[in-house]
């Protein structure tokens, strides 16, 4: 299993899923934006995965990192479930998901097991 950390995030797949757990505090620009893109391709080998997206680390986000991660951050990606656990980061996720629009189906919850259950209708 390939392993992937930067200052931003964790990567790693497992069972055909690929997982990415944000870092605690951080704080989301267009460059840790391409970094943390970069880096997952890196793990996926250019082979499509559902995205399993633990955000409870992060702390703030602006437009330009969310207007990339909507569009060129879903290279590669068939589907998304972002872990929350705060009700900010749950109203920063809705703003993202309403008017970023993201292209790659994307669904937030609470709990893991619910959002592996989601990611694995997407599996191949």
């Amino acid at each position: 299993m390939e392993f992937i950390e930067n200052d931003f995030a964790k990567f790693w797949i497992e069972n055909n899923i690929l997982y990415f757990v944000y870092k605690q505090g951080t704080k989301m620009n267009l460059e840790a934006a391409k970094r943390v893109v970069a880096d997952r391709l890196k793990v996926q080998k250019g082979v499509s995965y559902p995205v399993y997206c633990d955000m409870k680390g992060v702390k703030d986000s602006d437009k330009p990192a969310r207007d990339y991660l909507a569009k060129e951050g879903s290279e590669l990606v068939t589907a998304v479930a972002v872990v929350i656990d705060s009700p900010v980061t749950r109203i920063m996720l809705n703003f993202y998901l309403n008017i970023n629009g993201p292209i790659t189906p994307t669904r937030m919850f609470t709990e893991k097991d619910k959002a592996l259950e989601y990611l694995a209708t997407f599996k191949k």
